[in-house]
């Protein structure tokens, strides 16, 4: 009898330790870290756009300098966050940071763009048209980016909180991730880039 008890200790241990197996490697497999990355690459892809746009203006719109100031200013935040999020995907401090840095830059962006409309000279130019269409290819794959993200962080954050994912997920230190998101409604829209 005392035999065929250890046995059965040792089939529950058995199971118990493959569970536990799979359930971390399921969770290690739903890291969101890939889809941050996508997101990271269009990211600077836009940042890289900016001066361009910036220099575009910058002649035409001289009397604008606190325009374009601002615009200039609100990528070196966002691109700070950015570095910040990419060192830390998914934790609420650089989240965050990063949807407020986003939606400031968005709105600079926007303004940006209201001022571009006096400018007809502007607007008629082969090279801001080529670069509308940069910046509107890029806003899109950005919202892509962000979608795919945040599907994974949700698939991430239901499978470490069902039962009995929870259990072992606490104990291998899988904390919950925070969508990437942006919390003001004017700052939800894409900057309207048309001339």
């Amino acid at each position: 009898m005392p035999h065929q008890t250890t046995i059965i200790i040792l089939i529950v241990l058995a199971v118990v330790i493959i569970a536990a197996i799979g359930i971390y490697n399921t969770l290690v497999k739903l890291r969101y870290k890939n889809a941050f990355a996508q997101i990271d690459v269009q990211l600077k892809r836009r940042y890289d756009l900016i001066p361009n746009l910036v220099e575009a203006v910058k002649g035409a719109m001289a009397h604008e300098r606190e325009t374009l100031e601002a615009v200039v200013k609100a990528r070196n935040v966002a691109v700070t966050a950015a570095n910040n999020a990419s060192a830390a995907p998914g934790t609420p401090e650089a989240m965050s940071a990063l949807g407020s840095a986003e939606g400031a830059l968005k709105g600079a962006l926007s303004r940006l763009m209201v001022v571009v409309e006096r400018y007809p000279d502007l607007k008629a130019n082969q090279n801001m048209l080529n670069l509308q269409e940069e910046i509107t290819s890029t806003e899109n794959k950005v919202g892509f980016s962000r979608q795919a993200y945040n599907d994974a962080v949700t698939s991430y954050n239901i499978k470490r909180e069902t039962f009995p994912a929870n259990i072992f997920a606490g104990i291998f230190g899988f904390t919950a991730a925070n969508l990437f998101e942006i919390t003001e409604p004017a700052e939800r829209e894409a900057p309207k880039v048309k001339f």
